[in-house]
C-alpha cells in the first residue's frame, strides 16, 4: 500500500525536496495534500504535477488565483489556517510532513496528532515551543513522530535496534555556518547576503540565518530533549565543519554510534516517510577519500550567544523556550529586512527572555499568549 502524504509547507525547501523524493519513489508514496503560505504559482504547479486530493493556500487573498488555476482538475482548494488544521485530519491522509516555518506549524501538528496521524517532523519549533505537551499528546494518541532534521534523523537511525539500551548522551553536530571562527568585531558588520551563504546546506532564508547565528542548533538541542526523552545534561553540541557526521549517540558502556553521509536533506526526508524501510536511491555516495580529514571543535558560545541562550531557556523550562522562539522569529525577520544587525538579534532575544512573564507549567493557551506577548515585546524593543 502506498503511503498517502500531506505536505505542510510544500513550496519551501523541505517541501520541494520531499516532492522530489516522492517523484522518485512513486511505488511507495502518493501526495494527498499540499499546503503553502503565499507562493501560489508554485503551489499551482505542484498541484498540477502531483494531483493531490486537496490544496490549501493560507494567505486567503490568493484563494481565487489558486481555485481558478485548478478549476479543470479534480482537486479541492481551500484557504486559511483553519483549512490546514482540517485537511490534516482527513481519513485519506496516512502521514503528515510538517515543513511549515516557525510557530505556525504548532496548531496543525497538534490537530494531526489528535487525528492519529503519523508525523514526519521538519518543524522543530513545534517541540521547542510545546515539547512536553506535544510528546504527551503523541503518547496518549499512540502517534509516532519521526524526525526529519538531519541531526535528529541521525540520532534516530543510531538508536535503531538500541531502544532498550540507555543513552548516556547524544552529540549534535553543527557546521558552524558561514561565520565559524569569526570574531565578535567581525560579526558586528556582517550583511544579510553574507549570512545567507551557508557553506554546506541549501535551506530557506529563516533557517539559514538561524544556522549562521547557531540558533538553529539551539532549537535542535531543545527539540532533541523531547524527541528522545533526554535530560538537559545529556545533550552536547560539537562543531563539525564538513557536515559528514550528522550526529552521534553514546551509550552507557561508552560506545559511540554515528550516522554519516553527504549533506543531502532528501535522505532524512525519505527515511522519515519510509520508516522502518530503507528505499533504494541513486543519490551520490560518500567516499572517504574525498574527505581525508573530518574535524571537530568546541562551539564559541561567547561570540555566538544564541546557542547559550537556547541552553538557558531549556534549563528554565516552562514557557522560556516559547519566548526564545518567538523573539528569534521576530529578530530574524527584522535582520532579513535589514532593520537590525546580526549581533543585535541576540540582544533582542536575551531581553525578551528577561522581561516576558515566566510560566513554569504552561497550557496551550499559555503558549499562545506567551508567543503573542514575546513578539509584541520584541517589536516594541526594536522601535524604542
Amino acid at each position: 500500500m502506498k503511503k498517502r502524504v500531506a505536505i505542510l509547507g510544500s513550496t519551501g525547501s523541505i517541501g520541494t525536496q520531499a516532492l522530489e523524493v516522492i517523484q522518485t519513489q512513486t511505488e511507495a508514496f502518493e501526495v494527498e495534500v499540499l499546503t503553502a503560505h503565499s507562493n501560489a504559482d508554485l503551489l499551482i504547479a505542484q498541484a498540477i504535477a502531483f494531483q493531490p486530493n486537496a490544496v490549501v493556500i493560507t494567505q486567503e487573498n490568493l484563494y481565487e488565483q489558486v481555485r481558478d488555476a485548478l478549476e479543470t482538475h479534480p482537486i479541492k482548494v481551500y484557504a486559511g489556517m483553519n483549512a490546514v488544521n482540517g485537511v490534516v485530519q482527513m481519513d485519506t491522509v496516512d502521514i503528515v510532513l510538517t515543513a511549515m516555518v516557525g510557530y505556525a506549524g504548532l496548531q496543525p501538528t497538534i490537530k494531526a496528532i489528535e487525528a492519529g496521524k503519523t508525523i514526519a517532523l521538519a518543524n522543530k519549533e513545534t517541540l521547542v515551543v510545546a515539547g512536553q505537551l506535544i510528546t504527551q499528546l503523541a503518547r496518549e494518541k499512540g502517534v509516532n513522530i519521526y524526525p526529519v532534521d538531519s541531526e535528529h534523523s541521525a540520532i534516530f537511525q543510531c538508536l535503531a535496534g538500541e531502544f532498550h539500551n540507555p543513552i548516556e548522551k547524544i552529540v549534535l553536530t553543527a557546521s558552524g555556518g558561514p561565520f565559524r571562527g569569526r570574531s565578535w568585531e567581525y560579526l558586528q558588520t556582517v550583511t544579510r547576503a553574507q549570512a545567507l551563504k551557508h557553506p554546506n546546506w541549501e535551506m530557506g532564508a529563516k533557517i539559514t540565518i538561524d544556522s549562521a547565528s547557531l540558533m538553529n542548533k539551539g532549537l535542535e538541542v531543545i527539540e532533541a530533549k523531547w524527541l528522545f526523552g533526554l535530560q538537559n545534561d545529556q545533550i552536547e553540541v560539537v562543531v563539525h565543519p564538513q557536515s559528514i557526521v550528522h550526529s552521534l549517540v553514546q551509550f552507557q558502556d561508552g560506545s559511540l554510534k554515528a550516522q554519516m553521509g553527504l549533506p543531502d536533506m532528501k535522505l532524512p526526508i525519505q527515511y522519515a516517510l519510509s520508516y522502518p524501510d530503507r528505499l533504494k536511491t541513486n543519490y551520490p555516495r560518500f567516499n572517504f577519500l574525498d574527505y581525508p580529514q573530518l574535524t571537530f571543535e568546541k562551539p564559541d558560545l561567547e561570540t555566538f550567544r544564541n546557542l547559550g541562550l537556547a541552553f538557558e531557556a531549556m534549563e528554565r523550562g516552562g514557557n522560556a523556550p516559547c519566548i526564545l522562539n518567538a523573539a528569534n522569529e521576530v529578530a530574524v525577520a527584522a535582520f532579513l529586512r535589514e532593520e537590525v544587525g546580526f549581533l543585535e538579534m541576540s540582544d533582542l532575544i536575551s531581553d525578551c527572555l528577561a522581561k516576558v512573564a515566566y510560566i513554569a507549567e504552561p497550557s496551550l493557551d499559555d503558549f499562545v499568549q506567551t508567543d503573542r506577548e514575546a513578539r509584541q515585546l520584541a517589536l516594541s524593543l526594536m522601535q524604542a
